[in-house]
């Protein structure tokens, strides 16, 4: 008899979203959620691809007010946007959030010496979840324009290449809190990649391009 094949579950919206390997798994994530967005997948590249880049055809099932949209792309203007920059790779690294509707700045972090962009942008995905669920905006959506930064997210890992040093000890004490954040919270906002291409630049964007 031959072995079942391995199917990966997404869940979008959920208990806690992210990527799961069993049926069981995702269903705890999705029982008993009111407007649970969840989809299963035949291998993983296509269960992290989707992940990243939200429900393909599903309108957004958090409640929000109509307003709330943009009426030609759909943005959803309650929501954060975060962004990081970097003058070199690695170097002078900082981030920021910012509130999509008007724009104004609700965090900004650093600069702090050698870091890269990819690790600001998990930062700052990390540093908005964690002041939304202080401030109790249980299903505030949050934009990024680093696929990257959402896949690391997922994992709950920052899977960084740059080394640490005496330089960056700072950096890196906060990639281990946060990591381990992410391991010990649970959330239920949105995590949305942002779509360059067609709405320009990121709101929390430094303009410095």
């Amino acid at each position: 008899m031959s072995s079942k094949k391995q199917k990966y579950y997404v869940v979008w919206q959920g208990h806690h979203p992210g990527i799961y390997t069993s049926w069981e798994d995702c269903k705890v994530e999705v029982h008993n959620y009111t407007g649970a967005s969840y989809k299963s997948f035949e291998s993983k590249a296509e269960a992290e691809h989707a992940f990243t880049s939200g429900p393909e055809t599903k309108k957004p099932t958090y409640k929000v007010k109509k307003t709330a949209y943009s009426s030609k792309t759909g943005i959803i203007k309650e929501s954060l946007c975060v962004d990081a920059a970097c003058s070199g790779n690695p170097g002078l690294m900082e981030y920021r959030g910012v509130w999509t509707a008007d724009k104004a700045e609700i965090f900004h972090f650093g600069p702090v010496q050698d870091g890269t962009n990819n690790i600001g942008e998990f930062l700052a995905i990390i540093h908005g979840l964690a002041l939304l669920q202080k401030q109790e905006y249980f299903k505030t959506p949050i934009y990024t324009d680093s696929k990257t930064a959402i896949s690391w997210v997922v994992k709950k890992k920052a899977n960084t290449k740059l080394q640490p040093t005496n330089r960056n000890k700072e950096l890196f004490d906060m990639i281990r809190r946060g990591e381990k954040w992410l391991k010990e919270n649970k959330w239920e906002n949105p995590i949305l990649k942002w779509d360059t291409k067609n709405w320009g630049e990121i709101p929390a964007d430094f303009g410095r391009k």
